[in-house]
This record gives C-alpha cells, sequence and structure tokens, in this order.
C-alpha cells in the first residue's frame, strides 16, 4: 500500500513528491478544463526513473458516455491519447470520470457507450495502461454516481479489464455510506485498484465534490483510514494544498497504529 497525493506541480511531480515524502503521485498531462493537444512531458524521463509510482488523471471535459457526438468522439479520442501517454511515463493507470448522459436521456446508452470505448480500443490492441473508471459525486443521470449504476456500468465493461478508482469524497456526496464501502464495491467490480482518499466539506448526499482535510471535513477521519486498511491499494490525497502535509502524517501514523 502506497500513499501520496495529486501533485498541483504538473511541470515537476517527482520534485513534488519527493517533498512531500510520497511514494505514489498523481498528475495532469495537460489542462484539466480544455480539449488542450497532449505535448512530451519535460521531465519524462525523471518520473519513468523514479521510485516513486505516477498515476495520471484524464481531463474533466472527457464524458465518454456522453450522447452528443461532439464530446464523446472527442473524448474517446482524448482517452486513448491519454493512456499512451500515461504508457510512456510508466504510468499505473489513468483516471476516468464515470461520466453522464443529460436529464431525459435514456442511461442505458451511456452505458453502453462506456461499452464501445473499450471494444473499439480493443480492436486496436487495447489501452496502454489500465483505465481506472472513479465514481462521481452528483447528477441523477451520471453512470458512476449510485453503486446500483455501476453495477450497471461493469455489466458493460467489466469483461475488458476495467480498473477502478474510489473516491471517498465522491461516494460520501452521493449518498453511499462509506462504512463496509470497500466490501460493497468489490462486490461489483471484483477490484479496486486506486483510492481518492478525500473529506468532504459537505454532508452527506449533497451531491457536491468539495475536497476537505481528512481532519477537517464531515466525514469521520477513522472511517476514512478504515477505508484505505480495508482497500489495500495505492492511495492518493486530493485535499486542499495548506493541509496536504497534515494529512499525509495523519494517515501514515492511524495506517500504521492499526
Amino acid at each position: 500500500m502506497r500513499i501520496g497525493a495529486h501533485v498541483r506541480e504538473d511541470d515537476d511531480p517527482i520534485g513534488a513528491g519527493e517533498r512531500l515524502g510520497a511514494e505514489v503521485v498523481q498528475l495532469f498531462l495537460t489542462d484539466p478544463q480544455k480539449w488542450n493537444k497532449l505535448t512530451p512531458h519535460p521531465r519524462a524521463e525523471q518520473i519513468r526513473e523514479s521510485a516513486i509510482d505516477v498515476v495520471v488523471h484524464s481531463s474533466y471535459v472527457i464524458n465518454v458516455a456522453s450522447l452528443n457526438n461532439r464530446i464523446r468522439i472527442p473524448s474517446r479520442k482524448s482517452v486513448a491519447e491519454q493512456a499512451k501517454a500515461a504508457a510512456d511515463l510508466g504510468a499505473i493507470g489513468l483516471v476516468v470520470h464515470g461520466g453522464h448522459v443529460r436529464d431525459g436521456e435514456d442511461p442505458a446508452a451511456g452505458f453502453d457507450n462506456w461499452r464501445k470505448l473499450f471494444e473499439r480500443q480493443a480492436d486496436k490492441g487495447g489501452f496502454e495502461v489500465p483505465i481506472l473508471i472513479e465514481n462521481t459525486a452528483g447528477g441523477e443521470s451520471s453512470m458512476a454516481r449510485r453503486f446500483d449504476d455501476i453495477a450497471r456500468l461493469w455489466d458493460q465493461v467489466g469483461e475488458f479489464g476495467a480498473g477502478f478508482c474510489l473516491d471517498t469524497c465522491h461516494a460520501w456526496a452521493g449518498g453511499e455510506d462509506l462504512v463496509g464501502v470497500v466490501e460493497r464495491i468489490k462486490a461489483i467490480t471484483g477490484r479496486i485498484d486506486l483510492v481518492h482518499l478525500n473529506n468532504s466539506r459537505d454532508e452527506f448526499n449533497s451531491a457536491r465534490d468539495r475536497h476537505a482535510n481528512l481532519t477537517d471535513g464531515t466525514i469521520d477521519p477513522e472511517v476514512l483510514a478504515a477505508v484505505v486498511l480495508a482497500a489495500q491499494a495505492p492511495v492518493i490525497l486530493e485535499t486542499p494544498a495548506d493541509g496536504l502535509a497534515d494529512d499525509l502524517a495523519y494517515l501514515r501514523e492511524a495506517v500504521g497504529n492499526a
């Protein structure tokens, strides 16, 4: 079980990870809010040679489930391109949000679009790193907010070896109890490949994705530590920067004392 954080210094992720004492770091490869073309990372060799593991988070604009061709088609292309770029850095996976359809649209079409992503890529030899689908916090038409929807999604993508990233803030905000959450999600997906360990600024089932530091939010921090121990997967903190070092220290002590 390796513990680390999403680093804000995307141009020097290993340096940022070393300063935090992280064993794994997460980074973006491009502006997550835009459809920018990828460029080679300036520190690619350092990233590949480092003992610190790396995971890449895909752009937020990606929505594989969308029924809108102008969103879905570039989303498919971006997942493939970012997976290749992640592989070039020796990353352990590419995190992709579950996405959504619009209100009034049939969710079944969104789940089917996820299957088509993997089917199309399988014809090209598959993705170059594991695709880790992340649960999301809000939206009644989301593919990965409620666990019963994640079960529908896994019916479509599980046979392709899709991985899963469990975000604790998203689960809490999405209305899923964190007590026993690891067992419940593994019963659906068979796996947890990565944990995004975040507290929440908002109440249970708020549908708001606002992260808090581990001891400052509405989730009992002991419950968060219990998730880590149960999951036995790499852990990435995406908590506010001002308290990130304290969060890492708290988690290491909590896990070490368990």
